[in-house]
């Protein structure tokens, strides 16, 4: 009887061991999930690195500034969000890289900088292809420019949104640009890029890259006669002390692209990912509205200032502009994809 007994009672210790250890094991399963990506019942903790190259006073930074505000309010502050303006973290030659590695989790770059990694970036560059702020983001958030966006996916990268900075205009120190033959023999400062390059040199014009924070000095000192850009980065750097002539056209854009990780997005679960893509739509909701009242406030403290001449093309001059650049115009719609650039006209 006494050995019965013992032999129960070591069969119930085995029991309970093996009890202990499965829910051991559980338990260790479900808490793994916390910042790794396994999917659980809350949001995850998480810091989210969000870099960009520009000053706080742009709609970029307002923009990002806004997906800090919503992620960590509607995560109940278990996602951390840090923002580094004005390349304090990453500049415009090694952030992408930085992305690709994990080491931020959003970049903002220029849509021109991405040229390289597909041809479909050169959309912003297409001379007069979109006629609005509202017609540029009505085709990156439609069919195209998602495709645009998802073949980044192949360096780990993914295309959440286009944030705007606008349309371009030209300053120049040498006189009135009406006509295309206006430009001939003008040296122009652009982005950079094999469009921007082509299309200048279409218009008997030189080109020449040269980084935006050397900008005034380099129309100052004259080693380029003007510079095309958006009214709010004409305005805020206060180009129209060092230009004698603005010409109002649109002509090309200024657009950025937000980038997050591939690895990093697929290691958040449902309920994570719901909280920053809000962040991510109002975020974007703000820029878009930021950069448009940006560029309209910037153009009238331009002409409240008065130092440049103001001329905006007719109907009839964007015609002779539009013609004078066709080869340009006709040789990358087949190196971006003729589909997208008919895509992009229907906008």
């Amino acid at each position: 009887m006494m050995k019965m007994k013992k032999l129960f009672l070591a069969a119930l210790t085995l029991v309970l061991m093996f009890t202990l250890a499965a829910c051991g094991n559980s338990e260790k399963t479900e808490g793994s999930s916390s910042g790794g990506g396994a999917e659980n019942d809350g949001i995850q903790e998480v810091t989210i690195k969000i870099s960009h190259v520009v000053a706080e006073n742009t709609p970029k930074h307002q923009g990002a500034l806004k997906m800090k505000e919503v992620i960590e309010e509607e995560s109940g502050g278990k996602i951390k969000v840090q923002v580094y303006p004005n390349s304090s973290l990453f500049g415009d030659k090694d952030e992408y890289q930085n992305l690709v590695a994990d080491n931020v989790q959003f970049i903002l770059p220029d849509m021109s900088k991405l040229v390289g990694n597909d041809p479909g970036f050169n959309i912003p560059a297409m001379p007069f292809l979109f006629e609005s702020d509202e017609a540029a983001n009505a085709f990156w958030d439609g069919e195209k420019g998602k495709e645009i966006f998802k073949r980044l996916e192949k360096d780990g990268v993914l295309g959440q949104a286009m944030w705007p900075n606008g349309a371009k205009h030209m300053t120049n120190d040498k006189k009135p640009i009406a006509k295309p033959e206006d430009l001939k023999g003008m040296k122009i400062r652009t982005q950079g890029g094999q469009l921007l390059e082509a299309l200048y040199d279409e218009l008997g014009a030189g080109s020449a890259s040269i980084p935006f924070g050397e900008l005034y000095t380099a129309l100052q000192q004259g080693t380029v006669d003007g510079q095309e850009n958006t009214f709010s980065n004409i305005e805020s750097k206060k180009f129209d002390e060092v230009q004698k002539y603005m010409t109002i056209m649109g002509h090309t854009r200024v657009d950025y692209a937000l980038l997050t990780n591939t690895k990093f997005w697929d290691s958040l679960n449902e309920e994570t990912k719901t909280v920053v893509q809000k962040g991510i739509d109002e975020g974007t909701k703000l820029a878009r509205e930021s950069a448009k009242q940006l560029n309209d406030d910037a153009l009238a403290k331009l002409k409240k200032n008065g130092q440049v001449e103001i001329h905006e093309l007719s109907e009839e001059e964007v015609e002779a502009f539009k013609k004078a650049l066709a080869p340009v115009y006709n040789e990358y719609a087949d190196i971006i994809g003729k589909d997208i650039i008919e895509d992009a006209e229907s906008k």
